[in-house]
């Protein structure tokens, strides 16, 4: 393994088409990977990292693909780096893809358009990274686009990403006429020559732009002065600045979260690529720079004053005991490939590791490293690395331990589905074929759900969004052979109580032999809306009015009855339970007691009384369209219950953000088809739950009983 602070794990992450898997192509090319660029949407085969024959003829990239590279430049003393890349899908309804990759990489390129600048996608790219504090820098990209506006793209990073954007470069001409970037650090103009791009051109700044990066310059100190002292003396005192303490700095500030570095280029047009890969070197974190910690759950370890376990900080060594993060898996015909970040210890070929989560030691019969579809044997994989597993059975987000440790990391977040619809084969002898695809998928997408509808037995299938589920179902049809039937789409509604109330239920069975006794008393509280929690449960007996190894048993019965709410049995979300007294029998009381009684007090005393709402979800809607069909869309929008939150016009193309029930969307992508002469184009992610209006309750409940009555 190479000298770990000459590692980089990064992720290139953006909105639909902003380019990012063509940067990811031009990358590999440069770094000597691959011999060939090949386009996204070309006539070649597609880009090297869509790897799956459904990405190559749609030009969207779905699942994230993983790949390791090399870079060095001997030009600026860059020496050689391993950057390990991982592409991922800039389509919202594969949007878990990015999610499970940002938890285990230790740094980012945020690709924007130079045109759409900062889109709705980006946002909840900007959101992950946030979440896990994941340092960036931003790759302006398109410069050579009409209307290609880089001022505007930072600026909506300052307003909507809240983002301190510090430009470390400006453009040598714009549009058609992008030639190359003015380098602020070096202050040097920087053109990119050769059929490919490969040869750079250092050269002065054209005197017509000196005085532009004069000030730029200036700018770009002065926003880094914010952070380092001997800087912001420097620039009082009018003194050069090294160009050595201004990498320092930047890289400081950008692991620090405090900037992101902005650089501008043309992937496309293979202008500008090779500075973006210097500065993944010289600015994005190695593995020690980024502190990771684990869970120690440990017998001897004491928990915290929650009754949380210690978290201990590992320390990227390779001697040190073996803790790997099971990220992503693939099910394939000879088995289930299982990609790992390793954050301290290594893994060798033919060790058996234990799975923190089941407790089974499983063997690790053969390493491999991936690029994108193609893989090479290795005998051992170290701290800092991203390898993947051949053969060994888990899940997503499965913590594996070496050397007798008993620790477990934090799960990746995974969001609800909001989106289902029955599905059954066309042929009934290919029930088989669909129920092992089904299986595969879900245990591959911690997003897609396979469900049972206990009335009518028909098999469901949940996710993201209807591109979601459309991709699984032709991704059947391909890859299984298996054609299906598929029902309408179905919106997943949840319920909720608006209002608090008390609660004192008492179990009391004698059938012969021991009986059941539980009593259980306390309030229900409706849980703030925004709260991450679906439900709660605060213990707040004293005195052993209940024992404590029946409290338990109580929690898991109030859970219980989540499922089905009183409304349409839909789900139940909103719940805080403060378990505050009750009584016990020395003979007849049991865990089975209490977990009964306590299930039998959320459906018959708490659910039905706390006047429980209907929640629908609401989807995030972008719109681009020609300018002259914008109060035509507004219009429609607000005939579908939606919300416009913003409009601007750019070039005659208007960009319209609206809030709209994912209900009212199912034949969205026809219907701004027709309003626009097909020029209209929508992209559209989950945002959040929200109560549904009294007249839209009483129809959905209304249709929902009209179903159960026709069952019967």
């Amino acid at each position: 393994m190479a000298d770990l602070s000459r590692v980089r794990n990064i992720g290139i992450s953006a909105h639909i088409d902003s380019g990012k898997t063509t940067l990811t192509e031009r990358m590999l090319y440069y770094c000597g990977r691959i011999h060939k660029i090949r386009d996204v949407k070309g006539g070649d085969g597609g880009a090297t990292m869509d790897h799956m024959e459904l990405e190559r003829e749609r030009g969207i990239t779905i699942t994230s693909a993983a790949t390791r590279v090399a870079w060095k430049n001997d030009d600026l003393k860059i020496p050689e780096h391993v950057v390990n890349i991982i592409d991922t899908p800039g389509h919202v309804d594969f949007t878990v893809e990015v999610e499970r990759s940002l938890r285990v990489l230790d740094g980012a390129i945020l690709v924007l358009c130079s045109v759409g600048g900062v889109q709705s996608q980006s946002l909840t790219v900007d959101r992950q990274m946030k979440r896990y504090g994941v340092p960036r820098i931003a790759f302006i990209n398109k410069m050579d686009r009409t209307g290609a506006n880089p001022d505007k793209v930072m600026q909506a990073m300052r307003d909507k990403l809240k983002a301190n954007a510090v430009p470390l470069q400006i453009p040598i001409g714009a549009e058609s006429n992008f030639k190359g970037i003015v380098d602020l650090i070096r202050m040097e103009a920087v053109y990119c020559s050769g059929d490919e791009g490969e040869v750079i051109e250092r050269k002065e700044i054209p005197e017509e732009l000196k005085a532009k990066a004069e000030a730029a310059r200036q700018e770009m100190l002065e926003s880094l002065s914010q952070f380092d002292d001997g800087l912001m003396e420097a620039l009082l005192e009018e003194k050069e600045v090294p160009e050595a303490d201004i990498h320092r700095i930047i890289r400081s500030a950008t692991l620090a979260q405090q900037i992101t570095p902005v650089l501008m280029g043309s992937a496309f047009k293979n202008k500008n690529v090779q500075q973006a890969l210097d500065a993944v070197t010289r600015y994005l974190p190695c593995p020690t720079d980024v502190e990771v910690f684990a869970n120690d759950n440990s017998k001897n370890a004491q928990p915290d004053e929650h009754g949380n376990p210690p978290r201990v900080k590992l320390t990227n060594d390779s001697k040190d005991p073996m803790v790997a993060m099971a990220f992503k898996t693939v099910v394939e015909a000879f088995g289930q490939l299982t990609y790992m970040r390793i954050y301290q210890g290594k893994i060798q070929k033919g060790q058996s590791y234990i799975n923190a989560r089941t407790g089974n030691s499983v063997r690790f019969g053969r390493l491999v490293r991936m690029h994108a579809n193609d893989r090479e044997d290795i005998d051992v994989g170290e701290a800092g690395d991203i390898i993947a597993v051949v053969g060994v059975d888990c899940a997503s987000g499965d913590t594996f331990l070496g050397g007798g440790v008993e620790y477990s990391l934090e799960n990746i977040f995974v969001a609800d589905p909001v989106i289902r619809l029955s599905i059954e084969p066309a042929k009934r002898d290919d029930a088989d074929k669909l129920g092992k695809a089904l299986e595969r998928f879900r245990r591959e997408d911690p997003t897609f759900r396979v469900l049972t509808d206990e009335e009518t037995n028909q098999t469901l299938i949940a996710g993201m969004g209807q591109l979601h589920l459309d991709v699984y179902v032709e991704r059947i049809r391909r890859e299984y052979k298996c054609e299906t039937v598929i029902g309408e789409p179905r919106v997943s509604y949840k319920e909720r109580p608006t209002k608090s109330l008390e609660f004192n239920h008492k179990r009391a069975k004698q059938s012969g032999g021991s009986g059941q006794y539980g009593h259980v008393v306390g309030k229900m509280e409706p849980l703030p809306e925004d709260s991450e929690h679906t439900f709660e449960f605060v213990n707040a007996i004293t005195g052993g009015r209940i024992p404590r190894e029946y409290i338990p048993a109580c929690e898991q019965g109030f859970r219980d009855q989540m499922g089905k709410g009183p409304l349409g049995e839909y789900e139940v979300v909103g719940v805080k339970i403060i378990l505050e007294d009750g009584s016990y029998h020395d003979v007849d009381s049991s865990d089975m007691a209490f977990k009964l009684c306590a299930q039998e007090a959320m459906r018959e005393s708490i659910l039905p009384k706390c006047g429980m709402a209907l929640l629908e979800p609401i989807m995030k809607l972008e719109i681009e369209t020609p300018e002259e069909f914008q109060g035509g869309v507004t219009g429609h929008i607000s005939s579908k219950r939606g919300i416009v939150t913003s409009s601007e016009v750019n070039d005659g193309v208007c960009v319209i953000l609206a809030e709209v029930p994912l209900a009212e969307m199912f034949d969205y992508a026809n219907e701004i088809r027709s309003m626009t002469q097909g020029k209209g184009t929508f992209t559209m992610e989950f945002l959040c739950y929200r109560q549904a209006p009294k007249n839209i309750q009483e129809e959905v409940l209304e249709r929902r009983r009209k179903e159960k009555a026709a069952r019967k």
